[in-house]
């Protein structure tokens, strides 16, 4: 059964956590936590356009916009919009994470190799 995206996220924080990274498994993740950007930006794309409508609906049934506003952040539309959000800022924070581990590795063979 293929993994949600949110599945392959938490899969790779775990292995990046609990294990030795070593530089060419952090350049694999690293890959693969890009090529996951473009399926985050879809999903909050569908996620913002569901969710307004429900903010629509409940601004045309409600007489005070405040109202309407908290009830439709209470709706699962509004969480799926954030749970996208949230998803890309932590493959954002994944891709500095490793691109630091990679820089640091590097450097360690460089000083090491004057050595």
């Amino acid at each position: 059964m293929p993994q949600t995206i949110r599945e392959m996220i938490r899969t790779m924080q775990i292995e990046i956590r609990d294990t030795d990274l070593l530089p060419d498994r952090a350049a694999d993740l690293l890959r693969a936590a890009a090529a996951l950007i473009g399926n985050v930006n879809d999903e909050i794309r569908h996620a913002d356009v569901t969710y307004a409508h429900v903010l629509l609906r409940e601004l045309e049934t409600s007489t005070k916009a405040n109202r309407a506003r908290i009830r439709a952040e209470t709706s699962p539309e509004y969480l799926r919009k954030r749970e996208a959000r949230d998803t890309k800022e932590l493959v954002i924070e994944l891709i500095r994470s490793l691109k630091y581990f990679l820089r640091a590795k590097a450097d360690e063979q460089q000083y090491a190799g004057h050595q």
